[in-house]
C-alpha cells in the first residue's frame, strides 16, 4: 500500500470564495502514481470547507445566498463567539458545508459521478489558507 500527502495553499481575495480544486487534486493523483484507492481532501482551517458539487456559477451564487440566510455575517454582535474575531458566521457555514471529502480512485482517475467536482469553500478569507490532500492505495 502506497500513500501520498500534499498541502495545497490558497490566497483568497475576498471573505468568501468557492475554488474548484479538481485540477490540483488530479495532479496530486498523477504525482502519487496510485491507480486504485482513495483520495481524502480536507480543509486545515475551521472556517473553510471542502465539498463536492457542480461547477456552475448560478449554483455558487445560490450557496452564497442560502448560507448568508442561515448564518449572516453581520451584525457581528449577534454572535457570542465574536469579540477578538468577527468570524462566527464562517464557523457555522463550514459546519453546514463540511470539512472534507473522500473520492474513490479507479484506474488512476477520480471516480466521479456526472458533473461532480471538488471545491474549497472559504468563509473567512483574505489570508493564506491550506488544504490537505492524502491519497492511499496501490
Amino acid at each position: 500500500m502506497k500513500n501520498y500527502r500534499k498541502e495545497l495553499w490558497f490566497n483568497t481575495t475576498s471573505r468568501r470564495e468557492y475554488i474548484n480544486i479538481t485540477p490540483q487534486v488530479e495532479a496530486c493523483l498523477q504525482e502519487s502514481g496510485i491507480k486504485e484507492g482513495f483520495v481524502l481532501c480536507n480543509a486545515m482551517h475551521i472556517t473553510a470547507s471542502v465539498f463536492i458539487n457542480d461547477d456552475e456559477s448560478g449554483l455558487h451564487h445560490d450557496f452564497e445566498v442560502w448560507l448568508e440566510k442561515l448564518a449572516p455575517e453581520k451584525p457581528y454582535s449577534q454572535y457570542r463567539h465574536n469579540g477578538f474575531e468577527d468570524n462566527a458566521d464562517a464557523h457555522l457555514k463550514r459546519s453546514v458545508m463540511g470539512r472534507e471529502v473522500v473520492v474513490a480512485v479507479t484506474g488512476g482517475k477520480l471516480d466521479f459521478g456526472p458533473w461532480e467536482q471538488i471545491f474549497y469553500g472559504e468563509f473567512d478569507g483574505k489570508r493564506r489558507k491550506r488544504l490537505l490532500v492524502k491519497i492511499i492505495g496501490e
